[in-house]
């Protein structure tokens, strides 16, 4: 009698190394040639000038929210205290300077406040923040 031997069937390798490889390096170039902006976690609307100029980041902005709430570098801090606590961040500020971004919808008693608390702090420079028109950003505006 005479049995039916089974063939033993070689299974099928695929070598997925060179396609790991691929996939590391679009990766790398994908995290390389990708930009990360920063972007403050307090949501402003910023009001609109014709006359903008790109200023570079500095260390300390003052945000406030439509709500009024003052936001020092993403740091809570009340209308009472913001005097104290600027002329104790002034030694850190570069060039003594600060940078104001307030919300188009704040109202203009309060930004006023700001502005005079920010000068009996002793800061020597305040920047209003702005945001960019499209007319703002052709030469010579």
């Amino acid at each position: 009698m005479q049995f039916k031997t089974r063939k033993r069937r070689s299974r099928t390798l695929i070598n997925i190394t060179s396609l790991i490889d691929v996939l590391f390096l679009l990766l790398i170039f994908l995290m390389v040639s990708s930009t990360f902006l920063e972007q403050p976690g307090i949501k402003l609307e910023l009001p609109p000038a014709e006359t903008a100029v790109v200023v570079d980041q500095k260390e300390f902005t003052l945000f406030v929210d439509k709500n009024g709430k003052l936001f020092l570098n993403n740091l809570e801090i009340s209308m009472d205290g913001l005097e104290a606590k600027l002329k104790e961040a002034l030694p850190e500020m570069k060039e003594g300077s600060l940078i104001l971004k307030a919300d188009q919808d704040v109202s203009h008693g309060i930004v006023v406040r700001i502005m005079d608390s920010v000068k009996k702090s002793g800061v020597k420079k305040l920047v209003i923040g702005t945001k960019l028109t499209p007319e703002s950003t052709e030469p010579g505006n």
